[in-house]
């Protein structure tokens, strides 16, 4: 099979998927801590390169995080952040069913490119 890896300094880059079903009563006051736990990942944290977190139009309850980590040791500290335990601990009820796919990137060339357009938006 073809390896599509981009070059050896973004291969070790950790990308996953979460999909979230939250329960509908929790759903505003868990977007606030969401926003408030993704935001400051991405500010304080050099290694999160992105946690962008967005819902189905259809169905506001099923949320999906892009996760994008610079490696794997960058995730594993964010597990320990104190902004990280707060978001798990005070969501945890909230949560109907929560499934987190890990994702392999194949052109890591582009992202520079998708992160500059984002920011003259």
């Amino acid at each position: 099979m073809e390896s599509h890896r981009g070059d050896s300094a973004n291969r070790k880059m950790m990308i996953r998927i979460s999909e979230i079903e939250i329960y509908p009563e929790f759903l505003t006051e868990y977007k606030n801590i969401l926003k408030e736990e993704a935001g400051a990942s991405v500010r304080l944290e050099p290694g999160v390169v992105a946690i962008f977190p967005m819902y189905q139009r259809e169905d506001s309850t099923q949320i999906r995080i892009l996760e994008m980590y610079s490696d794997r040791d960058a995730y594993e500290s964010h597990l320990k952040t104190p902004h990280f335990l707060k978001y798990k601990t005070t969501t945890l009820k909230m949560v109907k069913s929560l499934k987190l796919v890990d994702m392999e990137g194949f052109d890591y060339q582009v992202i520079p490119l998708i992160f500059k357009k984002a920011k003259t938006k």
